[in-house]
């Protein structure tokens, strides 16, 4: 509730009506049409709040704010890619040895299936 998070960033409840008109914040809604702040709007009240007493303005912390934003979706793409590329490896790991057993079955007269178990046998061996 309003009360709450004002008491909790050290604000004036109209300070945060304020912010959510000028879409800093976006708190939900109680089906009664309350406030409800989440930790995570908390911590952005926060974050405005340390921004404002250094001096920045309100339209600075917006353009603050969205690079924050920004950045964070890079990081999660970034992430999302590096995944990909693992996987991607993975792949062709198993497609090189694949290719290898292949090229071994054609020397040897060997089914990949046979090979691949030699393979196995005798690095079960080692």
């Amino acid at each position: 509730m309003i009360s709450v998070a004002a008491e909790l960033t050290g604000m004036h409840p109209q300070t945060l009506r304020v912010y959510e008109q000028k879409g800093l914040v976006n708190p939900g809604r109680s089906r009664g049409n309350t406030r409800l702040y989440s930790r995570s709007d908390i911590e952005r009240l926060n974050l405005i709040s340390k921004l404002t007493d250094e001096g920045i303005n309100l339209a600075g912390v917006v353009r603050i704010l969205d690079m924050q934003e920004r950045a964070q979706e890079r990081e999660r793409e970034i992430d999302g890619l590096r995944s990909r590329l693992r996987e991607l490896e993975d792949d062709l790991h198993e497609l090189r040895l694949r290719e290898k057993i292949t090229a071994l079955a054609r020397y040897d007269g060997a089914s990949p299936e046979q090979v691949m178990r030699g393979l196995l046998r005798s690095s079960g061996d080692a």
